[in-house]
């Protein structure tokens, strides 16, 4: 074997234990979505759904990179639903992800508990003023916790500047109204 097949070889066995996105994340960036299955997500500390493609009431499900808060209709369960990381995030972090909102769509990024409003904000608010926001496209939302405080943005634009949190918890994602989809959920901790 030569050394440019060595090292290939050695590439391909090194990333084949990545989850499916973290080829492609920025360096000290997890993947908390492995792109594939709702692994590492729960209702609860006994509603688990590690290799599960979908939530056990329809209301979410992983396709194709995407994790889908479904339409309450398509879902049988509760109006709304908060599904959780299995983790606890107790140190300063960056969390970074896009989200798709389909038209007048509620939902919400829960850090460390604390609610971010995630929904199609031109219509349905609260940030309603947003100039970068793309409407049924790919949206990127940043939020950085330093110290016990949150300071949020998408596409830039400050949604958060300073969203008060406790000293530790999980990421959570609601399911509220109409279809969400969001991708490349990632943190980098301290």
């Amino acid at each position: 074997m030569n050394r440019r097949t060595f090292i290939a070889a050695a590439l391909i066995v090194s990333f084949s234990g990545l989850r499916a996105d973290e080829s492609a994340l920025e360096p000290g960036f997890v993947s908390l979505f492995n792109g594939k299955d709702l692994t590492g997500w729960s209702y609860n500390a006994k509603e688990v759904f590690d290799g599960k493609t979908e939530s056990s009431d329809g209301r979410y499900s992983a396709k194709d990179g995407v994790l889908v808060v479904n339409p309450e209709d398509k879902a049988k369960g509760p109006h709304l639903r908060q599904l959780w990381t299995t983790k606890e995030f107790p140190t300063n972090f960056e969390l970074r992800l896009e989200f798709r909102a389909s038209v007048n769509a509620d939902s919400g990024i829960f850090i460390r508990k604390p609610q971010l409003q995630c929904r199609d904000y031109l219509v349905a608010g609260p940030y309603k003023e947003l100039k970068a926001y793309k409407p049924q496209d790919w949206n990127q939302i940043v939020v950085v916790v330093k110290d016990g405080v949150a300071h949020c943005t998408c596409n830039g634009e400050v949604l958060e500047a300073a969203l008060k949190l406790p000293a530790t918890g999980p990421i959570g994602l609601e399911a509220d109204r109409g279809t969400m989809e969001y991708r490349r959920i990632r943190l980098k901790a301290e």
